[in-house]
């Protein structure tokens, strides 16, 4: 147990925005009773807001400091985060990451390597910023069987979304504003293309179901194809676009996960989570829906929940993986299918998208924006073919629950995929 009176020597790999985040809520707060006694960085001519004699420039120096009481990694590469989380692991220290691509890869290994070797590790951080989603699922609903947990799950999409439904622009326009606003990447291709909500799915399924899924198996659509007529075809419902991830159980008991644009009515709490915002809804057998709403990212929301877990870490908390005995099977593609709406500006690529995906490609409607259709698709055809889907330039939007699918009709051989 950590004395009271010394502070809990920390040591802080990455000092980006999540990093400085941190820091500087450490900084406000100096009766918390911790300190960041040692800041590892790569770039050692990277201006920052502290002296040059702060800072080591070769992680592992930390993680061959026995006077350090725990370690946080808040860097952006995943496999260079795997490596040094797990060395810490295999010396059973404590640990705190923020790295969700990382965890979705690797989080039966790092489970297995805390069991082995004594270590802890926390990432509340990894999961929607400031929300305390892993730890209410971990804790709260520890024995609870849920039904869903679904959300807006990347801010830098929804705000995307959120602009194009505010201004009637197009994808690019919106696209660009969130970058010069810092909402998005100078590659947006991780949030845009649904793989960031994606690894964070996957990270809650173990929590949620104790199941842990492969990043590769779960079906992610991006919204790179979103045009202002589709943010026009949803309003004329009465519908927002929203990239919802979620993980759901099926009648059968199994568990299914997919990360798609949805059309989500004003009677979903998610209608109204709007720019970098997310939010959370968890259906519970007995205590019914839940809603969680906060900033999904950001150096201070972020850097609230770094701390949490530091703060957890001192109190000996860890994670009790308690569905993971009992854990369900899943079904995630095979066999399942969900209605889709799906547009292209080109009623001939629609046409030999469809027949790719071995669904009727007679029934399109035109309009000013293109071609449009609503259609049960199989998942397992938009997961197979769902890289030629974004080439292709075709924006597929989910409208309906996921049910078995129909055995499918006799279809022409697979087109060639047609771009223009």
């Amino acid at each position: 147990m950590d004395s009271d009176k010394q502070p809990l020597r920390i040591g802080l790999i990455g000092f980006g925005c999540v990093g400085q985040g941190f820091y500087d809520i450490l900084q406000q707060q100096p009766g918390l009773g911790l300190a960041v006694t040692r800041i590892a960085v790569k770039n050692p001519d990277k201006p920052r807001t502290l002296p040059t004699e702060r800072f080591s420039f070769h992680a592992d120096e930390l993680l061959a400091d026995p006077e350090l009481d725990l370690l946080i990694e808040v860097i952006d590469d995943p496999a260079e985060a795997f490596r040094l989380v797990a060395a810490a692991l295999r010396q059973g220290r404590r640990v705190v990451t923020a790295n969700k691509a990382m965890l979705a890869r690797h989080l039966p290994e790092l489970v297995a390597l805390q069991q082995e070797f004594g270590g802890t590790l926390l990432y509340e951080a990894a999961v929607c910023g400031s929300i305390p989603v892993i730890r209410t699922l971990d804790g709260y609903f520890s024995h609870e069987p849920l039904r869903a947990v679904s959300g807006i799950f990347n801010g830098s999409s929804n705000y995307v979304l959120t602009r194009m439904s505010e201004e009637g622009s197009d994808y690019g326009p919106a696209l660009a504003e969130a970058q010069a606003r810092g909402f998005a990447e100078t590659d947006p291709s991780l949030d845009m293309g649904a793989f960031d909500p994606r690894s964070k799915a996957v990270i809650l399924a173990a929590h949620a179901y104790g199941v842990f899924l492969n990043p590769d198996d779960v079906l992610n659509l991006g919204i790179e194809g979103v045009s202002a007529a589709d943010i026009a075809y949803a309003a004329a419902q009465n519908q927002k676009i929203k990239v919802v991830a979620g993980l759901y159980r099926l009648p059968d008991g199994r568990v299914t996960a997919l990360v798609t644009p949805q059309f989500v009515g004003s009677d979903s709490p998610l209608y109204a989570v709007e720019h970098e915002f997310n939010g959370v809804v968890l259906e519970a057998e007995f205590a019914g829906t839940q809603f969680l709403r906060g900033r999904g990212a950001g150096g201070h929301p972020t850097g609230s929940a770094v701390l949490a877990d530091v703060l957890a870490l001192r109190r000996s908390f860890r994670y009790g993986y308690a569905k993971r005995a009992a854990a369900p099977a899943t079904q995630l593609t095979a066999g399942l299918a969900a209605t889709f709406y799906l547009r292209h500006p080109d009623e001939t690529t629609l046409q030999t998208v469809l027949q790719l995906l071995e669904v009727p490609a007679d029934a399109l409607t035109t309009d000013a924006g293109g071609a449009h259709t609503t259609i049960p698709v199989p998942l397992e055809q938009l997961h197979r073919h769902r890289d030629a889907l974004r080439t292709a330039g075709v924006f597929v939007a989910w409208l309906g629950e996921v049910r078995l699918a129909q055995p499918p009709p006799l279809a022409p051989a697979a087109a060639r995929l047609v771009t223009t």
